[in-house]
């Protein structure tokens, strides 16, 4: 699928690995729909930066830890452009929650965003997917095909979102391909020093961390291949192998 003059609804896109993710549709000449939540200098921002490539771009506000929000935001997405051909589930919330310290509602809430919100977007997304013969892409974690202490409500919801690609990818076929990337050590954590840094890096085959833009190029790619659905991409430098 050529991804000129189409629409892709991204959400997340504000910042970070969304912001890339948008960015790198807008330059393949897709329409961006930028979701964001509560960060409106920054998806102002981005949406200038979108503009700037020579395509169209609009915000879109809204929680996506409530699913009638999750819904509107589609349906505000398909109002704009009266389509929509790409999904790109990228937002979500993570955080280290040791056995001990996890309450209701962060469980619920990790859930809710991580896997309960993409679910439903792919749900009202769905007839608009099929017409346009689209694509759903979203951001899951390397970290599902392993264990990291003090991450279980995270890595939880990550591999219920794989786990759900690969069965949207069967219910949605033949007319919607449905992938999910899996990054690795991407945009670590601000307040890491040089030697947290040097640390991940030497956990990968590649012996460096990722950047934003590592990941962006998968979701394009998986935007628009044609003969790929049900699969899931890790993005990690090759840390599954170590």
């Amino acid at each position: 699928m050529k991804l000129h003059d189409r629409v892709a609804l991204v959400t997340g896109g504000a910042h970070r690995l969304g912001r890339a993710i948008a960015l790198a549709l807008a330059e393949a000449g897709a329409h961006i729909a930028l979701h964001y939540h509560s960060s409106v200098e920054k998806a102002n921002a981005t949406i200038a930066d979108i503009q700037a490539l020579g395509v169209q771009a609009a915000p879109i506000a809204g929680d996506l830890s409530s699913v009638g929000e999750a819904e509107r935001i589609v349906d505000a997405a398909i109002a704009q452009w009266d389509r929509l051909d790409v999904l790109v589930c990228s937002a979500g919330v993570w955080g280290q929650t040791p056995v001990g310290s996890v309450d209701a509602e962060w469980w619920d809430n990790v859930f809710a965003i991580n896997a309960r919100a993409p679910f439903f977007m792919a749900q009202r997304a769905a007839p608009y997917l099929r017409a346009a013969r689209g694509s759903l892409v979203a951001v899951a974690d390397s970290g599902i095909t392993g264990s990291w202490k003090g991450y279980t409500p995270y890595l939880a919801s990550k591999a219920a979102l794989a786990m759900m690609v690969q069965n949207l990818a069967s219910d949605l076929a033949p007319n919607v391909r449905v992938n999910a990337i899996a990054p690795g050590p991407v945009l670590l954590p601000d307040d890491w020093d040089a030697e947290q840094h040097a640390k991940i890096a030497r956990t990968t085959l590649l012996d460096r961390v990722g950047r934003a833009e590592d990941v962006a190029k998968a979701a394009v790619f998986l935007a628009s291949a044609d003969y790929i659905t049900g699969a899931t991409l890790p993005v990690d430098g090759g840390q599954r192998l170590k």
